[in-house]
């Protein structure tokens, strides 16, 4: 990846294509594959594939040439988002959308690998019998997209896929099932895997189990007792996506989720800032379920791609994660994939460093323009505490816009100052603060971009926020991960109870002028219990085979 005149880009092997977004990934004989909405012949939209590119260890990666690209009536005007699951067999096939009639239809397509002996999979196969599943008269074509990864019935008989859709009025959100017994003829079942109201178009659904304890992934055909599912899908409206936590029946043809977890846009979220079109899968080598995200540029407009223009590409690629039930059951839990670790060099670490109110302190002996920072705070008292004004509680986000974080208060806000120059005239805060709400506390985790660059104008820097689902009063601690990548900044609240993705695009706080701070902008003492971080090194960012 190239930095741009203006600012510098990530450089942690993110940028896998030059207009990417929407990313399908599997694990097949050693390698994992990651396909991704690809423009060969720029980084603006238009003219796009399925960019394929390889791995083996999710860190470093390959590119090959393009898997799949418009070639055939049914996908003529696109061959966009989709699936990969292997059949019985170890036989990979992808279901992806295709546009027809002058972008006015969607139908769904399959492919298959050319030579089953190539690990790289790197020529696919259209059979003429595409599209595989049309629209009906009930369904509107224009909203008929991204089939999920298929899973096995119980019955081990037919296949099942999910597909994004809107009802006609466009307001209510469907994951529309099919069923195969050969992967070939597919049968609309009577009523959609789950649907909601007032949600608009559901894009990149992701259906799956997780097992009720441990950490270990599951199969995406995994059913039965010790295993929850999860649903998460892409709101076209608000671009946020959200998941369910709930119970999977079969024999029914329903997905019903936890009467405790919430639906549409006050439900749970696997990140709580720029994060988009994600979707996950089980990786069979390591037992264990692997989140890819991805997240757009905060720079430019619809009306203007010269800022893409210049730097070469649109959208990154987070670093994937590795994904799992919480013991208490209400959530997922999400942390950087171990192989990251790998890529750890130049470390400093210090403990048991109090910061007063109002202070804060640089960590030395570290380039941290590209960095993995752990820390764990621990408050002297809570008994400061501001009251938490309650018409908040479904809005973290605005929350966090009125509390940011040169906000003095009670207990917070505290945390980091990431990609910050000398004189702190440029910074990205991550930080938390905690309110009092009836008889326990409320803890808000946040990033604040508002002052993350002091030159380059006309950028988008939305605070984002979360509240994170934590005991606070017993322990007065809580533990934060942060990794920095230029651009980028990716946070993992709690031991990942919440994460937090932001842009930022500093004009000062580049290569060795960026800078880490811990700040304590509260009325107590926080103490820094245990600080580590990490210079990151440069994997291979899609390197040509």
């Amino acid at each position: 990846m190239m930095a741009s005149a203006r600012y510098d880009g990530g450089a942690l092997g993110r940028a896998l294509s030059q207009s990417n977004v929407n990313l399908w990934p599997f694990y097949y004989k050693g390698i994992y594959h990651l396909f991704y909405q690809y423009n060969p012949y720029g980084s603006v939209w238009g003219n796009i594939v399925w960019g394929h590119s390889v791995s083996t260890d999710l860190i470093n990666w390959h590119a090959v040439d393009p898997a799949i690209y418009p070639s055939k009536t049914f996908d003529i005007y696109g061959c966009w988002s989709g699936s990969a699951t292997v059949l019985p067999g170890s036989k990979p096939v992808i279901l992806y959308t295709g546009i027809v009639d002058d972008f006015k239809t969607q139908v769904q397509n399959i492919a298959f690998p050319a030579n089953l002996s190539d690990p790289l999979l790197r020529e696919w196969v259209k059979p003429d019998y595409n599209p595989v599943i049309s629209s009906d008269p009930s369904i509107n074509a224009t909203q008929f997209r991204d089939p999920t990864t298929a899973w096995l019935h119980p019955d081990n008989k037919h296949w099942n896929v999910a597909i994004g859709s809107a009802r006609k009025e466009g307001q209510r959100g469907v994951a529309i099932l099919y069923r195969s017994r050969n992967f070939k003829n597919w049968t609309k079942a009577k009523h959609p895997l789950h649907s909601i109201k007032g949600t608009g178009m559901w894009e990149c659904p992701d259906f799956f189990p997780v097992a009720v304890s441990g950490r270990e992934g599951r199969d995406t055909s995994a059913t039965g007792r010790g295993v929850k599912h999860v649903l998460k899908v892409s709101l076209d409206r608000m671009r946020f996506e959200h998941y369910t936590l709930g119970t999977y029946y079969p024999a029914l043809d329903r997905y019903l989720p936890d009467q405790a977890s919430v639906d549409g846009s006050e439900g749970l979220r696997y990140d709580y800032g720029n994060f988009y079109a994600s979707k996950t899968f089980f990786d069979p080598a390591k037992k264990r379920r692997v989140l890819c995200g991805w997240a757009n540029e905060s720079d430019v407009t619809h009306d203007d791609a010269s800022n893409d223009i210049i730097k070469g590409w649109a959208g990154v690629h987070l670093i994937p994660r590795e994904l799992w039930l919480d013991e208490n059951g209400r959530q997922l839990l999400q942390w950087p994939v171990e192989e990251f670790d790998r890529l750890r060099s130049q470390h400093v670490s210090l403990a048991n460093q109090a910061v007063n109110p109002g202070g804060f302190f640089r960590v030395n002996n570290i380039d941290s323009v590209q960095a993995d920072v752990e820390v764990t705070f621990e408050m002297s008292s809570l008994e400061k505490a501001e009251d938490f004004d309650p018409s908040y509680v479904g809005d973290a986000q605005a929350y966090c816009a009125r509390h940011a974080a040169d906000v003095k208060g009670g207990v917070g806000p505290f945390g980091l100052y990431v990609l910050a120059d000398s004189a702190l005239e440029e910074r990205t805060a991550v930080f938390f603060k905690v309110f009092k709400h009836k008889r326990k506390h409320v803890v808000l985790f946040c990033h604040d971009p508002t002052r993350s660059t002091k030159r380059v104008k006309n950028i988008y820097k939305p605070t984002f926020a979360g509240f994170v689902d934590v005991d606070i009063d017993s322990s007065k601690t809580i533990s934060l991960r942060s990794l920095i990548d230029h651009s980028v900044v990716e946070s993992f609240g709690a031991g990942g109870k919440i994460c937090i993705t932001s842009r930022v695009y500093p004009s000062l706080a580049i290569g060795r002028d960026a800078h880490l701070f811990v700040f304590n902008n509260g009325a107590v003492d926080v103490k820094v219990s245990e600080l580590n971080a990490w210079e990151i090194r440069t994997p291979f960012m899609n390197k040509e085979i």
